[in-house]
C-alpha cells in the first residue's frame, strides 16, 4: 500500500517491560483507488484489548480488522458516519466471537480511531485509548477517557493529581464489545488541519506512562516514525507495565 503525499505517519508496538502478550493492535489504511480515497482518505486505528487468556488479544484484532473492513468497503458520503458505523459494526464482531466460544466471554476493547479526509480530522472512541493533537507547540487531548477515574476527576470526587494512584484507574465505564450497546465518542463538526498539525493516537500503556511535557517536546522535536521509538523507550524507562502502542501522523504540504 502507497501512502500518498500530504502526510508522513509512523505506527509502533510494544510488549512493554512485565506483560507476556501483547494485546493491543493497531493499523493504517488508505485506498488504492484515487476515487475512494479521494472520499474516504486516511483512516488510523488503536485498540487496547482485555479479557482474559488471549481473549484481549483476540479483541483488539477483530476491532481493527471490522474497522478497516467496515469503512474501506462503506457507501456513506461522510467519513465521519462511516467512522461510527464501522466501530458499531466491531463491537457486534467481538460480540459474536465472544457466543461463538466461551473461553472468550467477556473479551472487550478501547478504540480510538480516526481519519484525515482532504484536511479534515474525523475520530471516533470509545474506552480509554487516547487521541492527541499538537498545534504550533500546543498539545490537546480531544477524546474523553471512558474510564472510572475520569468519571470522578468530572464529578469533583477526585483530583485529577490523584488519579494516578487511584485503585481502580483502569476500570473502564466503556469498550467494544462488553455493554448491549456503545456510543462512540465522535466530535459534531470535523476539525480542520493545518500545516505542521501533528495527530497522535495511542494506548493508556503508552500516555499512562509518560507526561503530556515529555510527549510534547518529542512531537516537536522528531519526525513520526523516530518520534514513536523515543516515546515507546521513555514509556518503557518508566516501567512500561503495560503493552504500548501508537500512530503518529504529521502534516505536510502535498
Amino acid at each position: 500500500m502507497k501512502i500518498r503525499t500530504g502526510i508522513e505517519i509512523a505506527g509502533l508496538t510494544d510488549v512493554g517491560c512485565q506483560r507476556e502478550n501483547n494485546e493491543d493492535s493497531y493499523a493504517y489504511w488508505e485506498s488504492d483507488d484515487d476515487a475512494v480515497f479521494a472520499r474516504l482518505g486516511r483512516l488510523a486505528i488503536v485498540a487496547d484489548g482485555m479479557g482474559g487468556h488471549e481473549g484481549g488479544q483476540i479483541a483488539s484484532h477483530i476491532a481493527v480488522d471490522a474497522i478497516q473492513e467496515s469503512y474501506a468497503n462503506t457507501t456513506a458520503a461522510d467519513p465521519q458516519q462511516a467512522l461510527v458505523t464501522a466501530l458499531g459494526d466491531a463491537h457486534r464482531r467481538i460480540q459474536q466471537r465472544a457466543r461463538e466460544d466461551s473461553n472468550l466471554q467477556g473479551m472487550g476493547t478501547t478504540c480510538t480511531a480516526f481519519v484525515i479526509a482532504g484536511r479534515q480530522l474525523h475520530y471516533a472512541h470509545v474506552g480509554d485509548s487516547r487521541l492527541y493533537l499538537l498545534r504550533n507547540g500546543m498539545l490537546k487531548v480531544l477524546s474523553r477517557d471512558h474510564s472510572l477515574v475520569a468519571r470522578l476527576i468530572e464529578t469533583g470526587i477526585i483530583r485529577e493529581e490523584d488519579a494516578e494512584k487511584h485503585p481502580q484507574k483502569h476500570v473502564l465505564t466503556a469498550a467494544l464489545g462488553v455493554a448491549a450497546d456503545i456510543e462512540p465518542d465522535a466530535p459534531a463538526q470535523p476539525i480542520f488541519l493545518e500545516n505542521s498539525d501533528v495527530v497522535v493516537i495511542c494506548t493508556d500503556g503508552l500516555w499512562g506512562q509518560i507526561s503530556e511535557r515529555e510527549l510534547r517536546e518529542v512531537l516537536v522535536s522528531q519526525k513520526p516514525a523516530l518520534a514513536c521509538q523515543s516515546l515507546v523507550r521513555l514509556a518503557k524507562e518508566h516501567g512500561g507495565p503495560d503493552n504500548l502502542t501508537l500512530q503518529i501522523a504529521r502534516v505536510v504540504a502535498a
